[in-house]
């Protein structure tokens, strides 16, 4: 378990720690009202991230019974889909600003999730992964509370950071290096997943 969980970690350390659409949100609503004021709509995002990894892992265990060959396709998209990522990064220059609501709850956390497609592909590619056929309900739990703290720590990171982070992304040459160093994992993080699936 030690192994996996070890890995697992490893494999989501980019995806979660980089600047997506969570992470800046997260981020700039703590630079603009605090990060005490972004708890609750932390909170309601990763509550939201459990029960739809849980769901999608419990789903995907049972198809992939059925259709042993989705763990390869899915692995597949999953792997074009953090190359694209890469892309993007390696790309990018400065972020723009985000647009901030007067206040934020519970629920938009909630909503911020189930409306990021981003999260459902990592999800998909993460336990095409990791999950395999004869998986226990406990293994998918476990993967599923390894997702959801991993990315509540990244999100509780880039919110207590927010405002430096913001003012260093706002330089060209600073969002070019680090834009450059996370491409780079990423270009990593894919070509292992399909190299696993040869």
């Amino acid at each position: 378990m030690f192994e996996l969980t070890f890995t697992l970690v490893l494999f989501l350390f980019p995806l979660a720690y980089s600047p997506g659409p969570g992470n800046m949100f997260f981020a700039a609503n703590s630079a603009r009202f605090g990060f005490r004021k972004t708890i609750p709509a932390n909170l309601g995002y990763h509550m939201a991230t459990w029960v739809v990894t849980f769901v999608i892992g419990y789903g995907f265990s049972g198809t992939a019974e059925n259709y042993p060959n989705i763990f390869r396709y899915i692995g597949y998209a999953g792997s074009l889909y953090v190359f694209y990522l890469a892309w993007l990064f390696l790309s990018a220059g400065k972020t723009n600003e985000a647009v901030c609501p007067k206040d934020i709850t519970f629920w938009d956390g909630v909503i911020l999730l189930t409306l990021n497609p981003k999260a459902y592909v990592i999800i998909s590619a993460m336990f095409s992964q990791f999950l395999l056929l004869d998986s226990s309900i406990m293994l998918i739990i476990w993967i599923t509370t390894v997702f959801t703290l991993n990315n509540l720590l990244a999100f509780c990171i880039w919110g207590y950071i927010g405002d430096k982070l913001l003012y260093q992304f706002r330089s060209e040459k600073n969002a070019k290096v680090l834009n450059t160093l996370f491409g780079i994992i990423l270009l990593g993080v894919a070509l292992w997943m399909f190299l696993k699936l040869l």
